[in-house]
């Protein structure tokens, strides 16, 4: 059991490894979309997850909430080791987490209503009576800002944003302590992500919630996560409370990534830039010396090729794996 407990989620050591198959495959290399991730998560706090598409930010979330056997690695949620439960095991575990996906459309049933989509959840669990869970789709349809008469529609019948908001309501639905949100708002207009956004901030704050917050829009991720991990090659790369990443950067890829953000004024934009990265990523197959990024950052030297870089706290909070850290 894990005495500290302000921690809701504890990851250590986490890989996970698919077999790799196709063209120059010899069927014995295995792609490590995930290769030995540690970081917790506290009870009520968002946890942002950054990197480039490929990176393993969706492939950690889904093996944390166990929608993935791992291949090696501890998954303590609540002191509870969940890494190596079988499904009997896990479903008290599987109620008290949720998830919300990228893509509302293809995670609901097309075939069912939104009562069913929303109650199907609590009767998995057998939560409540047939009226007790009627009257819990239409306290949650008004939270999400949804309407009593949405309810016996079908998921063709709404916007994207309104998908989303259905999607969030059926993951409320057995009250879980936690909740992944795997790019929730990629899928939706600019118009509407921050409306939803603010809704799950509302919901955190009412039901008590602990997020981990995967995205690709970083200036969005800083406005919900008290704290950011970023991902690079399925490993982290640096780890700190919001505004101090933003600030604060302390590795190449981070400062890339915020670089990348555009600027509305091109003229301040022209004089922040700094060195920026080229190239493709590497292929998660290989074997790699030294530090995986060495291959695209502007400031690798030849110990960052031959030497894979410590994890180390630089200030309180802000942990990264740089050599360059204390130049940077």
């Amino acid at each position: 059991m894990n005495p500290n407990s302000e921690i809701l989620l504890d990851v250590i050591g986490l890989k996970k490894y698919f077999p790799a198959r196709g063209a120059g495959s010899s069927g014995r290399n295995m792609l490590k979309a995930v290769d030995d991730l540690t970081f917790h998560i506290k009870r009520g706090e968002t946890f942002g997850l950054v990197g480039e598409s490929g990176c393993g930010k969706s492939t950690t979330g889904r093996s944390i909430v166990r929608l993935y056997d791992i291949t090696n690695g501890e998954i303590h949620f609540d002191g509870h080791n969940i890494a190596n439960m079988n499904e009997r095991q896990l479903k008290p575990f599987r109620k008290r987490m949720q998830t919300i996906f990228q893509d509302p459309y293809s995670s609901l049933n097309p075939g069912m209503n939104v009562a069913q989509l929303i109650s199907e959840p609590m009767e998995i669990h057998g939560i409540g009576s047939k009226q007790d869970r009627r009257d819990t789709v239409l306290e949650l349809l008004e939270k999400v800002g949804l309407k009593a008469e949405h309810a016996q529609r079908y998921p063709h019948e709404f916007s994207g944003g309104q998908r989303q908001r259905i999607s969030i309501a059926r993951a409320l639905s057995v009250r879980p302590e936690f909740i992944l949100c795997d790019e929730p708002i990629s899928a939706l207009d600019v118009s509407v992500q921050a409306q939803v956004v603010n809704m799950l901030e509302d919901l955190q704050a009412e039901f008590g919630l602990t997020y981990l917050f995967i995205a690709h829009d970083l200036s969005m991720v800083r406005h919900i996560s008290d704290r950011i991990g970023v991902m690079y090659l399925g490993k982290l790369v640096e780890l700190a409370p919001s505004d101090e990443l933003y600030d604060r950067p302390a590795h190449p890829y981070t400062q890339a990534l915020l670089d990348a953000i555009p600027k509305p004024d091109p003229k301040i934009a022209q004089q922040l830039s700094s060195p920026s990265i080229t190239g493709e990523l590497p292929s998660l197959i290989q074997n790699f010396q030294g530090c995986n990024f060495a291959s695209r950052c502007p400031f690798a030297t030849e110990q960052c090729r031959q030497e894979e870089p410590q994890w180390l706290e630089i200030s309180p909070g802000h942990f990264t794996a740089c050599h360059l850290h204390g130049m940077i």
